[in-house]
């Protein structure tokens, strides 16, 4: 596979804009791994051809692969309502849906694809829904021609499958599969490193809440928009649910792929229910995970059913209807150069967190946060933050798993836990890269050339070019 790559590399100096080589380019690389590559191919070849499905399809499934669930459902439906017959669309909807637990939809998506082209068809797709009953096939209520809200004709698309009572399934904000619903145990004590984050997060957040009354008597509402960026796994996730902890509120997590729904209406009135649960259970922290899904595709989906559910966000969080008060929304992303600018102004996502990777005493904090479920024997974490620059805790994570895979041949022969050591997670560190740096030479671009607003001062400030 590397000498094909490398033919291919040098096929691309000599034609860099050939794209049925780019599209070859960018699926070897995807064979082999090499996201990020895989993703300047698949954009360049939609430079030159928006419209390219392949291309579009190509960054749907980089995006699952990354790990990036809601973006990767976002452009796989705008792919099926641009082209209702790209079957392809349909399996990788349909993975997207096995991966949420979600069987019948992904039932339903699998054999629309696999009807439209059969040479696709997935054994181990349909070895994940073995068992899964059909959606009926009784289509006789609807109109000819009526839509899903993917662009679908009903006719081509099977029935969801009703509950025990008669009611669709997916209607209620319950049956969204939210990530997490309720008073989380967890606060700022059980979070290593980030102090300087959360005494930020204390005074735009904590403190307005916990003083409401202070807030109303001028006459300010509480909660509103907080929007926290940074570089993947630094754990912005963790922190927004700390924070819930710290001031006892219910903490509602979701993706926004669990709000998309096929039909009509349907993803508007799963926004809105899953605002109302938030409005119901206040004081509450409603935290959208990717939320640039939904604010990157917003000139994308113009023409679509799409622009509804953005209208419909923006309307949740400070229309003229929305009493939003003792809510908190929360919204996090790794590309905050995608968010539109109308989700940012005054009433939306008006306040912005930068999270960076953690310092060298955060780093050690969080070393020893992950050594507590471990067995270990001698331990320094300020060592191992030391040969750690720039990891975040993610990677940190991830030196943990490489020191146990490397003692565990050792432990299965043996059959005795050995303790890990400061020199095995040393050693670790030393095969395992920052994940953080591809991430800050994007943001360094848009910090220093797109920066009218001051927007990324935050980023120059944490890269030392400019003062604090």
């Amino acid at each position: 596979m590397a000498q094909n790559l490398d033919a291919l590399r040098l096929a691309l100096q000599h034609s860099p804009d050939n794209a049925p080589l780019l599209m070859l380019f960018a699926d070897a690389c995807l064979d082999d791994g090499l996201l990020d590559e895989a993703e300047q191919s698949f954009q360049r070849v939609l430079k030159d051809d928006p419209a390219h499905a392949d291309a579009r399809l190509g960054l749907a499934r980089v995006a699952l692969l990354q790990g990036k669930t809601s973006q990767a459902a976002v452009r796989a439906e705008q792919i099926v309502a641009d082209t209702p017959t790209c079957a392809a669309a349909y399996l990788l909807l349909a993975r997207i849906h096995i991966t949420e637990g979600d069987l019948q939809k992904a039932k339903a998506m699998y054999d629309k694809g696999v009807a439209l082209n059969r040479s696709l068809a997935d054994p181990g797709i349909e070895k994940d829904l073995h068992g899964i009953k059909p959606s009926g096939d009784d289509n006789s209520g609807r109109k000819r021609g009526a839509m899903t809200s993917s662009g679908i004709p009903l006719e081509l698309v099977e029935e969801e499958k009703d509950d025990d009572d008669g009611h669709p399934r997916g209607g209620a904000a319950y049956d969204l599969g939210l990530a997490e619903f309720g008073k989380p145990q967890l606060n700022f004590s059980g979070v290593g490193g980030m102090e300087a984050l959360k005494e930020e997060i204390r005074m735009k957040i904590i403190y307005p809440l916990k003083h409401a009354e202070l807030f109303k008597a001028y006459d300010k509402k509480v909660g509103g928009g907080v929007l926290l960026y940074g570089p993947p796994g630094v754990g912005k996730t963790l922190i927004s649910k700390a924070t819930a902890g710290e001031i006892n509120a219910n903490f509602i997590a979701l993706g926004l792929h669990q709000i998309l729904d096929m039909w009509i209406g349907g993803s508007e009135k799963n926004m809105h229910e899953v605002f109302e649960l938030a409005r119901q259970n206040a004081p509450s922290i409603l935290f959208f995970d990717e939320v640039d899904a939904l604010a990157a595709d917003r000139r994308d989906l113009r023409q679509s059913a799409g622009r509804n559910l953005i209208n419909a966000f923006l309307s949740e969080m400070d229309g003229a209807e929305s009493n939003n008060d003792g809510v908190l929304i929360l919204g996090a992303t790794n590309a905050p150069w995608h968010i539109d600018p109308a989700f940012r102004r005054p009433g939306r996502f008006d306040r912005t967190l930068f999270v960076p990777p953690p310092d060298e005493a955060g780093r050690a904090a969080i070393i020893e946060v992950m050594a507590q479920k471990k067995p270990i024997g001698e331990l320094d974490p300020r060592a191992l933050a030391k040969k750690t620059e720039g990891f975040s805790g993610a990677d940190l994570k991830a030196v943990f798993d490489l020191a146990t895979e490397d003692v565990m041949n050792e432990v299965m022969r043996s059959g005795k836990v050995i303790p890990l050591t400061t020199k095995d997670l040393i050693k670790a560190a030393g095969r395992h890269k920052a994940t953080t740096k591809a991430w800050f030479e994007s943001a360094k671009n848009y910090a220093m050339y797109s920066n009218q607003s001051g927007f990324y001062d935050d980023v120059l400030k944490h890269l030392g070019l400019m003062k604090r």
